[in-house]
């Protein structure tokens, strides 16, 4: 009898136990509700990822990275590893939990760099070499990233905080990664959530910010044919502007020096099989462990806060001023071109990174003023221009906070 009811108790005991380990007891338990929320948040960026087609191939991955790192008692993150910048490599060996390992990739600047060399091999910057005027799109549409810097300095969030907040203006979300990570990690959840967003809803925020700066009659200049670019500049063109940025801002070589890297694996044409490589298989496989890994920061005590909305508000002007800054350029530019060598200022808002999606926005708002206008390869050239000034700004952003 004895043993039967010490039997029973064992039993009773493992039951309790097991109840108090399971997951749902901790929701409601102190502030367990906090990751109810948060596994709501996640769901929605699934909906959104899934069902809208919203940057699906990043936000898919990051929405579940979030939804697993809120998952109580998973343990397979763990932000006190990364306090304060640095990362605590005992702790780590000895308890780190599966994303905690694959996050070292985000916080080391692996996993940004590697993207950028797919984004290099993707990219054709002939547009860029045949009207080398696009640069000077591409470094107005970075206004927003400057703008907000001061702004979110003018409410109080530190400097370095600052930096990372802006430069989700530049469209750019391996940028945004790679210079939050450096800067400010306790903000890489919510910032990337942000600038992958705001990549998404190009096609959204972009034409009336163009139409509201812009009367029709500009929106109908039509631009000459581009010059056909030669394969020798294709080549000489990513290994000059590696050397001269990389000389100029070291801090930045590492973004334009994977990008470049890509650029000329592309143009030469004698490594087709890297090419090739980089532009799928290593991409896919990366943006995988990157989604993931930022999305796991994203847990409740550092997305649910006053800090999360600021960043989504000041995210947006960012990227609105980025685009304007853009236009206005083109209008400027305008006052001193000749006739018949104009600018359509609609191509100024393609300046942001969102390669291509701002250059398409361009294309279609100016067959909308004019049928037969053609813009999309003249957008591109800002467009690329965009990818290289937003890595640059996040140079110059590193190199003074850093």
């Amino acid at each position: 009898m004895i043993e039967l009811l010490e039997s029973g108790s064992f039993i009773i005991d493992s039951l309790k136990d097991f109840a108090n380990e399971a997951g749902l007891v901790s929701f409601f338990v102190g502030q367990g509700w906090k990751s109810l929320v948060m596994i709501g948040v996640s769901l929605l960026l699934l909906y959104l990822a899934i069902k809208k087609e919203f940057e699906p191939l990043l936000l898919l991955p990051i929405a579940f990275g979030m939804l697993l790192t809120n998952f109580p008692g998973a343990e397979m993150f763990h932000p006190t590893l990364f306090d304060e910048g640095q990362i605590d490599w005992y702790d780590l060996y000895k308890t780190g939990g599966l994303i905690d390992f694959l996050y070292l990739g985000v916080k080391l600047g692996i996993y940004p760099c590697l993207i950028f060399i797919g984004v290099g091999a993707m990219t054709d910057f002939g547009p860029l070499i045949a009207n080398p005027k696009s640069f000077l799109l591409g470094a107005a549409a970075q206004l927003g990233i400057f703008a907000t810097f001061l702004g979110a300095y003018a409410l109080g969030f530190a400097p370095n905080e600052c930096g990372s907040i802006g430069i989700i203006g530049g469209a750019d979300g391996p940028t945004s990664i790679f210079l939050t990570a450096k800067l400010a990690p306790d903000l890489l959840g919510p910032i990337a959530i942000a600038a992958y967003s705001y990549m998404a809803l190009v096609p959204v925020i972009q034409p009336p910010i163009m139409r509201a700066l812009t009367t029709k009659e500009e929106r109908m200049i039509k631009m000459s044919q581009l010059r056909q670019v030669s394969k020798t500049e294709k080549i000489i063109f990513p290994i000059v502007l590696a050397i001269v940025i990389s000389l100029l801002l070291p801090s930045a070589a590492p973004l334009i020096g994977c990008l470049m890297l890509g650029n000329l694996m592309k143009e030469s044409g004698v490594v087709d099989r890297l090419s090739k490589t980089v532009q799928n298989e290593l991409m896919n496989i990366v943006v995988i462990l990157l989604g993931v890994s930022v999305g796991a920061t994203a847990t409740a005590s550092s997305f649910l806060n006053e800090r999360t909305i600021f960043i989504l508000v000041l995210g947006i002007l960012a990227f609105s001023l980025g685009s304007a800054g853009g236009v206005l350029l083109a209008k400027f530019m305008n006052l001193f071109a000749k006739e018949g060598k104009k600018i359509n200022p609609l191509i100024g808002s393609a300046g942001v990174s969102a390669v291509p999606m701002a250059a398409r926005v361009s294309q279609t708002e100016g067959q909308k003023a004019c049928p037969s206008n053609f813009l999309l390869m003249h957008a591109m050239g800002p467009n690329v221009a965009g990818v290289v000034g937003s890595a640059v700004a996040a140079g110059i952003l590193l190199a003074f906070l850093g």
